[in-house]
């Protein structure tokens, strides 16, 4: 199934969002700040989190009506529904944020088959851009009042950057283990999937058995998303990824494919010796073709198996709906980007 089916019971929400996001960006007076906002939201994503957010909600409102009269459900409706919005609006912002300085750190210049903010307006720019939307986010998100989603965000917000700074810090480690790089990836990209789903819950007041649920659901979805990205940055192709690949290769940073590779060969020495060439794109090319033809690359789907299996278990405590079955469909669609 794709994104766009899956979308389909919540294109009013997310339409409602990027309206939100445009009025947000567009309160600025400067015309160079406009200019550049609307390249990046003409340049838009996937929107995952505020997806997982919207549907969140809905699968935990669904389970809340037997504890509540369907009357004070109506009621809380439309305020729960401005909240939604913008507190979706502002984990998009947080994502954007922290994809603008990745591409300065990794030095990239093209993110969804187009120039990269860095690339055309220079990292002045963009470590300042970075900088602004993330005051906008906390900005909507203090706006609606409710500390324990600010609590929420801003945990996973501190992890993202903390994993991502680790992640700089570990690059040219060739000695990185594998349960060192699932906490850096817990952190980085999995926290603030796990922030999506449980903000989501905590917005209709759901009881903390279904806000775990969801929060571990967010969680391991997070950490077979980024296996996933780094199994497709060493195997895909630029026109299907959107940017060039082997950007891990090239900037000396160690993924899941790779650690298998190294665990799994026979060879050792000569991947070794391929990692230690990262400006060489022959190197990353032996390295890509030495993956695929390896145990590695089954080792890899048998991992993101693994956690899309233990994102469905935490479904277990979420009454049957559409809309979780919604999220069902969300972790199928990790499995079919690898054509698992």
């Amino acid at each position: 199934m794709q994104l766009k089916e899956i979308y389909q019971p919540i294109q009013k929400e997310l339409s409602d969002v990027e309206q939100m996001l445009r009025c947000s960006l567009g309160a600025s007076k400067y015309e160079s700040i406009l200019e550049i906002t609307n390249y990046l939201l003409d340049a838009k994503g996937k929107r995952i989190r505020p997806a997982l957010i919207i549907i969140s909600t809905k699968a935990s409102r669904r389970a809340s009506a037997s504890q509540r009269s369907l009357l004070q459900l109506r009621l809380k409706k439309g305020a729960v529904n401005i909240q939604l919005t913008k507190i979706a609006a502002a984990i998009e912002l947080v994502h954007m944020a922290s994809l603008i300085h990745d591409d300065i750190i990794d030095h990239a210049s093209l993110r969804h088959n187009k120039p990269t903010v860095n690339y055309k307006w220079g990292n002045d720019v963009s470590i300042a851009l970075g900088d602004y939307l993330y005051a906008v986010a906390f900005e909507l998100i203090s706006a609606c009042g409710n500390s324990d989603i600010l609590e929420c965000i801003s945990s996973a917000t501190k992890g993202m950057c903390e994993g991502e700074l680790v992640q700089v810090c570990e690059r040219d480690n060739l000695n990185l283990l594998k349960q060192r790089y699932l906490v850096m990836v817990q952190k980085k990209t999995a926290a603030l999937f796990a922030a999506s789903c449980h903000v989501g819950a905590m917005l209709v007041n759901s009881n903390r058995d279904i806000q775990e649920a969801l929060k571990g659901y967010g969680l391991n979805f997070g950490i077979a998303f980024q296996i996933v990205d780094d199994c497709l940055d060493l195997v895909s192709r630029k026109k299907e990824l959107g940017k060039s690949p082997g950007a891990d290769f090239k900037m000396g940073e160690l993924t899941l494919p790779v650690l298998h590779l190294l665990s799994q060969t026979k060879d050792k020495n000569a991947v070794l010796s391929l990692l230690k060439q990262p400006d060489r794109q022959s190197a990353f090319l032996t390295l890509k073709k030495r993956f695929i033809n390896s145990e590695a690359l089954l080792k890899t789907k048998e991992d993101i198996r693994h956690y899309i299996q233990k994102a469905k278990e935490s479904l277990d405590a979420i009454s049957d709906s559409s809309f979780k079955r919604s999220l069902i469909a969300l972790v199928d669609f990790l499995m079919e980007r690898v054509r698992l």
